[in-house]
């Protein structure tokens, strides 16, 4: 309760001094909408949202897997290099700094108009930098005892990854996913702003917004942060699952 009570009564008190800002200042619902107009919304459009959250959903989570796994491979191939290190990081900092607003425009030209592929890839590519620059920070800081004892049983390089680097380096590792989690969805979302399939939460925003619907455009809003906060709760859960000793160490 001491932790989940405060930040339901603080939601619960911005939602009320929300609704009576709006309501006494007469503001106009294309500035920002009351939450109950907002919630109405949400009620009625309850269908949509959800076919809209899935389809923004699959990609988010397409593109999660793909960059985390192809971070995962570049970052064990940087650790094993001290000049590929070096070379990769300002390399993963210019993928990163590519914007979305320009990325997807590029991607969806590049694909049919039908395809999903180009949300996915803008999403892989966010994800790909936070996941890469925390796991080889992870798998540098290796303990020297432990080093010095694989190199006493002769083991290959991908054996003392996958023993001591991987384990050693998972703190990181979901370090970058806790970040990468959200990035997946909000990268998945703004691309659909560019073109493409329209059965995701970011075209169903745009044409709500184009259409003057503002209370809608907010309720799909409100469906997309949802999104993103239970991709992030899973990512937590899993690291439970994953690292059990550190509940313990907390605990």
């Amino acid at each position: 309760m001491r932790r989940v009570l405060p930040p339901v009564i603080f939601g619960v008190m911005a939602l009320v001094l929300w609704e009576v800002f709006v309501t006494l200042g007469r503001v106009a619902p294309f500035i920002l909408p009351a939450p109950s107009a907002i919630g109405a919304q949400i009620l009625e459009q309850r269908g949509n949202i959800w076919d809209a959250a899935l389809a923004s959903g699959t990609n988010a989570l397409v593109g999660l897997i793909g960059g985390t796994l192809l971070a995962v491979l570049a970052a064990l191939a940087a650790s094993r290099s001290r000049l590929l290190g070096e070379v990769s990081i300002p390399f993963a900092a210019v993928i990163n700094a590519l914007p979305i607003i320009a990325l997807a425009p590029i991607l969806n030209n590049m694909f049919e108009s039908t395809s999903s592929l180009p949300r996915r890839l803008v999403t892989g590519i966010v994800v790909f930098f936070p996941v890469f620059l925390n796991l080889l920070r992870g798998l540098r800081e290796v303990n020297p005892v432990h080093q010095e004892l694989m190199r006493t049983y002769a083991a290959s390089g991908w054996t003392f990854a996958a023993k001591v680097r991987l384990p050693g380096a998972l703190p990181h590792l979901f370090t970058g996913l806790r970040q990468a989690s959200s990035l997946a969805v909000i990268a998945a979302v703004v691309a659909e702003y560019f073109g493409g399939l329209q059965d995701g939460l970011g075209a169903r925003i745009t044409s709500a917004a184009a259409f003057t619907a503002y209370p809608r455009a907010w309720a799909f809003v409100a469906g997309a942060c949802l999104l993103g906060l239970t991709f992030y709760l899973v990512t937590l859960l899993l690291e439970r699952v994953a690292m059990p000793w550190k509940q313990r160490l907390l605990s």
